[in-house]
């Protein structure tokens, strides 16, 4: 038996908890055999990762499909060039086998607890100006189809840019392969109380200063709280562009328990254990939080920022912190970075959505003629469909692969239109 019905548990919801899912049942395949035979059954279906999305993109009135039980698969291609993973693996457990055998993923997300394929569908990334979002290192996409068909593309095939980032609308995708790269050590700084004046004149030198670089504030004032900055090689000197080395570990959200986070310090370590923020062993972030995001061409960071800063004072009353990272063009289809270097300015909020909807909606007004566009698995209110150029091929794809809308659900409907 590989279902369970919501009915007779308790009511499942996503990560946060501010999503109760109204599907009918959740399947649990063990193989992807019954993949197939449960989605060419199915009338209505949506994939369920590890649950991180903030809106309503997983959820149907029809059945969610878990892939977490699908046999782990973590086969190093010939050249030692890529890896092909299953559906369900997480990046924590992932990026722990790869390096045991001497290989590395480009980047990773301030959380190892995600899927790979949840966060590759929603161009999820950790940051770097030099360093795409993580669909960016997909060179192929095993898909099942809405007919229970088995469906590969391979980077280079027509329609593989919009079968990367693509929100689960295509298919149940049952495995990836991704780029990989020899492993490498990385040292972790914390830097406190950037001024203002820094952000302003040295925003671009500072956050080109690693190989990944946060800016951590919760808009109290017009400084930065925290500098997160991961680099392969030391770094000498106690201040960064005005700010000074904290003088012991800390979490970028206050109140809450350093421990929870990755070695600081300057300690080398191996890849997997500095890019993240959070430790796989520990509840990530707060654990009670909303999340909202949006990308703007890296061109307007300043004015981006000084556009926040306007409402600050609104910003910081349902804060919890707000994260502010690059991340680098790419050529998928519905990547916020589609085309563009990006800004990305994330906000961690407090559990009140009554609370926070508002400002979200005041941040969107003020950060549109920057041309934003949200990530699609956090809480916004307006879809930017003209920020997406490939939106129409995008849907052409959607069309060939389901054209029944099997996978579409409200989400999806009010984005594709």
């Amino acid at each position: 038996m590989y279902t369970r019905r919501v009915a007779e548990v308790e009511p499942l919801t996503n990560w946060a908890g501010n999503i109760a899912f109204r599907a009918r049942q959740v399947l649990r395949p063990h193989s992807i055999d019954e993949v197939r035979d449960l989605v060419a059954k199915a009338p209505k279906l949506r994939v369920l990762g590890s649950g991180h999305s903030f809106n309503r993109l997983a959820d149907t009135e029809g059945d969610l499909l878990s892939l977490a039980g699908l046999p782990r698969i973590v086969e190093i291609g010939p050249d030692r060039r890529t890896v092909r993973v299953d559906g369900g693996i997480r990046y924590g457990e992932l990026a722990a086998r790869l390096h045991a055998e001497g290989l590395a993923l480009h980047n990773m997300a301030s959380l190892p607890h995600i899927s790979v394929a949840g966060a590759v569908a929603t161009a999820t990334h950790g940051s770097g100006v030099r360093h795409g979002n993580l669909a960016t290192a997909v060179a192929g996409v095993e898909l099942v189809r809405a007919d229970g068909e088995l469906v590969s593309l391979a980077r280079g095939d027509a329609g593989f840019p919009g079968s990367v980032a693509a929100l689960g609308a295509l298919g149940a995708v049952v495995a990836l392969t991704l780029d990989v790269q020899p492993t490498f050590e990385l040292r972790q700084y914390v830097y406190e109380n950037l001024p203002a004046t820094s952000v302003r004149d040295h925003l671009d030198e500072l956050l080109a200063d690693g190989y990944s670089v946060s800016l951590f504030t919760r808009w109290t004032s017009a400084d930065v709280d925290q500098v997160w900055l991961k680099r392969t090689e030391p770094r000498t000197g106690a201040t960064l562009f005005g700010a000074t080395l904290a003088d012991g570990p800390r979490h970028p959200v206050p109140g809450m328990p350093a421990e929870n986070c990755t070695r600081q310090g300057g300690v080398p370590g191996p890849w997997h254990e500095r890019l993240p923020h959070f430790r796989m062993e520990f509840t990530p972030s707060s654990g009670e939080e909303l999340q909202s995001e949006w990308h703007v061409p890296r061109v307007h960071a300043r004015d981006a920022l000084a556009a926040v800063a306007k409402i600050r004072e609104r910003v910081a009353a349902v804060l919890q912190v707000c994260e502010v990272r690059t991340i680098a063009a790419d050529d998928l289809w519905l990547s916020p970075n589609f085309e563009r270097d990006s800004l990305a300015l994330h906000f961690t909020w407090i559990a009140d959505t009554e609370a926070v909807l508002p400002v979200v909606a005041d941040l969107e007004q003020l950060l549109g003629p920057f041309g934003a566009r949200p990530h699609l698995g956090k809480i916004f209110t307006t879809a930017p469909v003209d920020g997406y150029p490939r939106l129409a091929d995008f849907t052409a794809l959607v069309d060939r692969f389901d054209p029944a809308g099997k996978f579409r659900n409200e989400f999806l409907d009010r984005l594709l239109g």
